[in-house]
This record gives structure tokens, C-alpha cells and sequence, in this order.
């Protein structure tokens, strides 16, 4: 009877142990995503793949917890058409307190599923900044109403396409439209607040949380992730043209941290470590070919230049700013090696600099190159080259000391006499086979005047005296 009841004991525990693990198996998974900084193209990569991994682990949802001042425009649009076309719900969520979603970060959460937001957050002012917070030229600042000429304010306007300004070239027309009418497809398509992301365009406003939660910018207010699940339990979202019911009880939350892949692109995308591998490639190859044979210059300045390259793909690049950079640093070395009185050199500095302020062509937050690394950069990069060319120019300017040329004007003595056709002296301590116009006897001074392959044309040294002082006679 004992050993029934421990038996049955044992079983009992076995099942329960077994139905706990089905119920853990079969628990909804929500996969949170860190999207904090500048919107990148490591960004893009992270978000994209941590997408693809929730829909292949069939997870109920997936939080992209923000916090950006923005980012890249082809980044941003990377990440949208992949939020659009998953197949799981995506909850974009601007936390923890304090986090914003500006620019890019407005757009992205437009476009997904859910909006929420933590409180003491805010987000907006999502006008293209290459063309300027507050709109292209001439539109007023947020929350001033344009005025007549007479000074009195105009009456506002009925429709948010007669708020364009009459001035501002086509191009920020054109951008500032295509801006709008993008966040408006967006808004039409989650069902928000369609006038509010048109103005956040065109007049770069902004909202905390809780006026986006009153002007339906936003569907929740919650403290974290955990809060989140618990006020979109039962909430029904549309996925690809079909209703589903989130069910977030007992959710297992799965944090998915970038790979090395995403922390490398994130890494050489950085405008300054990829303006740092393109000057390091420069300079790699530069140093290889003034000194050849040394190899590892060559080798890591190959690697650093195609990372630069890599990775300046990917950034809206200046090309005009690229070429001052490489004019810069022609002009840098030529300075060397021609006697111009730094005027080159000057030229060559001051090249190097506007090209790269120019180099990256945009004024995203954290997305230009600093004076702070420019400054720097510029000053060693003139002081290496200077004194890496004048190491070479020394060098070249040096006397021989080996192989055939430095042989031509030095003296010898003829080892035995002959007749001039053939015979033997020695030069540099080294027995060589001579010839001359004239016989020569054992013991006399010779002077080198060519060579005829392992021959050595000589002349009598006494004679190389006179002859300058007959040539003065005639």
C-alpha cells in the first residue's frame, strides 16, 4: 500500500510538472525591441531581422520601444514596409518617461499597428530637416498664424494643402508634399488622426502623451511593457486585412538585443568612424605605396576603405565634399614636392576641411561630423603627410650609396697593365672588368664613366683634370 501511495504521489507530480510546461509552451510571446538614437541603417537592420524572427517564432506581438530624435529617411522607410507587411502586430511604444519619438520616430509609429505611449513623453516635428524645423522658407513658426501685409492675422485655413507657403524653392515643395502625403497614407491607414501628422509635417509641432491620447494620435498610455500587455489583453487589431485578438495573459516577454552583425553596421555607419576608415584607408595605401614592401599599411588601409566605402553607401553622401576631401589630400602631399611656399599646402588644409563639414548631407542629430573631429583630424592628417613627404623627399635627395648608378664617378685602380680593350681594376674593394680609349698601367687611378653591362668604361683620373682646363683653352 506504501509503495502504491508513493507511486501515485509520483505520478500526480509528473503530470503536474508536464501540464506546467505545456502551459509555458503555449503561453503568448511578446518580443520587445530597443530602438534608441539616431534612426540608422543598423537600426533598419535590427528591426527588420528582429521582425522576421518574431514571425518565425509566431509570436502574438512585437513592442518597439522608442526613443529618437529620428533618423534617415531610406532607414525609416526600410523599417515601415516591414512593419506593414508583418504578419504579427507591431505595438510602437515611446519609452521609458522622459523618451520621444520625433521625426522618423513619428512616422514609424503612424504605421504601426498600435500606438502607445509612456507618460512624460512626447513626439512630432516631423518636417524633412534638410529643409528646416518649421517648414520650407517662409511658413510660419508653430503656432503662429500667418499674417497680412497690413499686419493683421489671416483667417486660417480650411483645408491643410492651402497652408502651403507661395514661397521656398520646387524641390522643398516637393519634399515638404511628399513628406505630408506619406505620413497622411499612413495615418488613413491605422485609422488616426489624419490633420495632426499633416501639421507635425508642415509645421513641425508636437504632442505629450496625454494630448495625442485626446487628439487620437495615440490608442494607450502606459508606465512600461508589462502595463502595455495588460491594457491590450482582448483588444482586436488589424493585420493584413484581417481582425485579431491580442491575448496577452501570462505573455512571456522576450527582449531581442542586436547581434554582431547589427552592432557592426551600427558601428561603421556612424558618419565619424566611417569618415575615420576612409581617411585610415587613404592614408593605409598612401604609406604602402611611398614605402613598398611594408605590407601592413597596405593591407589594413585596403580593409578600412572598403568598410568606408561600405559604409558611405548607406549615407546620404555629398559627393562634392567627398571629391574637396581627396583634392585635400592631393594637394596636402604635393605640397611636398613642389615649391610653392605652402600655398598648396594651405590649400590642401582648407579643402580638406570644407569637404569634411560637406562630406555628410544632412542635419539629422547625430548624423553630422563634428568640428571636434574634423579640427583634429585635419591638423594630424596635414602634419603626417608634411613629415612622412618630407622623410621621402630627404631620402630621394640623398647620394646613392649602392647598385650601378652610384658606381658612375668613382674611383678605382687598374689591378695589371693592358691595353685598353680589356682589362682589370678594382672599385669599392670589387674586381671589375674595365675598358678605355687609352692603355693603362698597374697601380693608376681611374674614374668610372659608364657602364657596357659588367663593364666599366674608365678614364684616367689625372686626365678627367685636364680635360676641363683644355676645354676652357679652345
Amino acid at each position: 500500500m506504501e509503495r502504491l501511495a508513493i507511486m501515485r504521489a509520483l505520478l500526480f507530480g509528473l503530470l503536474l510538472l508536464a501540464g506546467l510546461g505545456s502551459a509555458a509552451a503555449f503561453a503568448p510571446t511578446v518580443v520587445v525591441l530597443n530602438v534608441e538614437g539616431a534612426i540608422s541603417p543598423g537600426t533598419a537592420d535590427y528591426v527588420v531581422r528582429g521582425l522576421k524572427s518574431a514571425d518565425k517564432d509566431q509570436a502574438q506581438l512585437v513592442v518597439l520601444k522608442m526613443d529618437t530624435p529620428g533618423g534617415l529617411d531610406t532607414s525609416m522607410r526600410q523599417i515601415i514596409k516591414q512593419i506593414i507587411a508583418s504578419p504579427v502586430p507591431v505595438a510602437a511604444f515611446v519609452a521609458p518617461e522622459g523618451a520621444r519619438a520625433a521625426s522618423a520616430g513619428t512616422y514609424i509609429l503612424y504605421a504601426s499597428h498600435i500606438a502607445a505611449m509612456a507618460p512624460a513623453t512626447n513626439l512630432g516635428a516631423a518636417t524633412p530637416v534638410s529643409i528646416g524645423i518649421g517648414g520650407i522658407g517662409g511658413q510660419p513658426e508653430p503656432g503662429k498664424q500667418p499674417q497680412s501685409d497690413d499686419g493683421k492675422a489671416k483667417k486660417k485655413s480650411s483645408s491643410p494643402l492651402d497652408e502651403l507657403p507661395a514661397t521656398g524653392s520646387a524641390m522643398e515643395h516637393k519634399q515638404i508634399n511628399d513628406a505630408a502625403a506619406y505620413i497622411r497614407s499612413l495615418a488613413q491607414m491605422r485609422g488616426r488622426n489624419i490633420e495632426w501628422a499633416e501639421q507635425a509635417v508642415r509645421q513641425a509641432v508636437s504632442l505629450s502623451s496625454d494630448e495625442a491620447l485626446k487628439q487620437k494620435v495615440i490608442e494607450v498610455i502606459a508606465r512600461d511593457v508589462p502595463e502595455l500587455l495588460r491594457i491590450l489583453d482582448g483588444r482586436k487589431v488589424n493585420v493584413l486585412g484581417v481582425d485579431r485578438a491580442l491575448d496577452m495573459k501570462d505573455a512571456r516577454i522576450v527582449t531581442l538585443e542586436p547581434d554582431w552583425r547589427s552592432r557592426l553596421l551600427a558601428v561603421i555607419a556612424d558618419p565619424s568612424i566611417a569618415y575615420l576608415l576612409l581617411l585610415g584607408g587613404v592614408f593605409g595605401l598612401f604609406f604602402e605605396f611611398s614605402n613598398p614592401g611594408f605590407v601592413l599599411p597596405g593591407v589594413v588601409g585596403a580593409i578600412s576603405l572598403l568598410l568606408a566605402l561600405f559604409a558611405l553607401q548607406m549615407l546620404p553622401i555629398n559627393y562634392a565634399g567627398l571629391g574637396l576631401i581627396l583634392l585635400g589630400l592631393a594637394f596636402m602631399i604635393a605640397e611636398v614636392f613642389l615649391p610653392s611656399f605652402g600655398v598648396v599646402g594651405i590649400g590642401g588644409v582648407v579643402a580638406f576641411m570644407f569637404g569634411s563639414v560637406m562630406l555628410i548631407d544632412t542635419d539629422i542629430t547625430g548624423y553630422g561630423i563634428s568640428w571636434s573631429v574634423i579640427v583634429p583630424v585635419g591638423i594630424a592628417s596635414a602634419l603626417l603627410i608634411f613629415l612622412v613627404g618630407g622623410m621621402a623627399l630627404k631620402a630621394r635627395q640623398r647620394p646613392v650609396v649602392s647598385g650601378s648608378e652610384e658606381l658612375i664617378g668613382s674611383l678605382g685602380e687598374v689591378l695589371e697593365d693592358f691595353d685598353g680593350k680589356d682589362g682589370v681594376a678594382r672599385v669599392h674593394g670589387e674586381t671589375w672588368r674595365i675598358k678605355s680609349k687609352q692603355p693603362l698601367s698597374r697601380g693608376q687611378k681611374i674614374r668610372v664613366v659608364r657602364m657596357e653591362g659588367l663593364v666599366l668604361i674608365v678614364e684616367p683620373e689625372q686626365e678627367r683634370d685636364v680635360v676641363p682646363e683644355q676645354e676652357r683653352d679652345d
